[in-house]
């Protein structure tokens, strides 16, 4: 039997945060570009199984290939960085200043390698700008559009409701990385992480990662979304209530009922009286 139990999870979480402060900024930086781009490129297929099937259900099937390749090779979203990473703080092993200083390494990697990824992708599916955008280029056009004007034009409800969505999706991607801790073997890894991200994807929460692959990507296909727009009416809400979602529902909460329980102090020895 690979099954790890909780309590044995609620370490691993704890020892997992505390190697994630450990990391140089360069390797912070690097595995966070390689995450953002490996995190592009499954919601890029995703919207690929969507456009050729009409089913969305299908995207949702196929994207969590992208997280899977994430945890079994180590890389860092700062979505699962929201998690884990404040374990340590919260035990007082860790300053404020550590994680924050993590998730901002993280995010600036994660940010480099989504857009890279996404230019990359529109010359690709453009023929390098001499075809307009059409499938999968339209696709990401439509979806980027609803994830800002489609918010802006609700105004406050629109950037609760953006809030929300990605408390929601952070919680089940933040459930997927722990879930993936439930087993040794790579299988396991493979279908436990697997189930939560098919969860939040398929009910079309709001993950940061995943657009700042879709938003920009767009951007460089000619969609009409401003660097205002993308930033105040979805990245910015998106990340904090990622955040939110991922560290209270998921790092702390499971962490917290599950975590070893301390050790009893041993009752002093009474000395006889002479």
């Amino acid at each position: 039997m690979d099954y790890v139990a909780p309590v044995d999870v609620a370490k691993a979480m704890m020892e997992a945060g505390r190697r994630k402060l450990l990391l140089s900024p360069r390797d912070l930086v690097m595995r966070g570009i390689l995450a953002g781009a490996i995190l592009g490129a499954a919601t890029s297929l995703a919207f690929t199984g969507i456009v050729q099937t009409s089913q969305p259900l299908v995207g949702a099937l196929i994207f969590p290939v992208g997280l899977v390749i994430i945890v079994v090779l180590g890389l860092d979203l700062v979505t699962g960085s929201f998690g884990l990473v404040p374990l340590p703080w919260v035990e007082n092993s860790a300053s404020g200043s550590a994680m924050l200083s993590n998730w901002a390494y993280v995010f600036l990697g994660n940010l480099i390698g989504s857009v890279a990824y996404g230019g990359l992708l529109a010359i690709a599916l453009t023929n390098f700008g001499t075809e307009a955008p059409a499938g999968v280029a339209a696709k990401i056009i439509a979806v980027a559009t609803a994830k800002t004007a489609g918010y802006e034009s609700l105004g406050y409800a629109g950037l609760v409701t953006v809030f929300v969505k990605a408390m929601l999706c952070n919680w089940m991607v933040c459930l997927a990385i722990v879930m993936a801790m439930t087993t040794t073997s790579t299988s396991g890894k493979i279908l436990a992480a697997w189930l939560p991200v098919f969860l939040f994807f398929a009910q079309g929460f709001e993950h940061s990662v995943v657009n700042m692959f879709v938003i920009p990507t767009a951007m460089i296909l000619g969609a009409k979304i401003t660097f205002a727009e993308w930033w105040l009416w979805n990245q910015i809400p998106v990340t904090l209530g990622n955040l939110v979602g991922g560290f209270i529902f998921t790092g702390l909460a499971l962490y917290m009922t599950h975590k070893p329980a301390a050790a009893p102090r041993a009752m002093p020895t009474q000395v006889p009286a002479e």
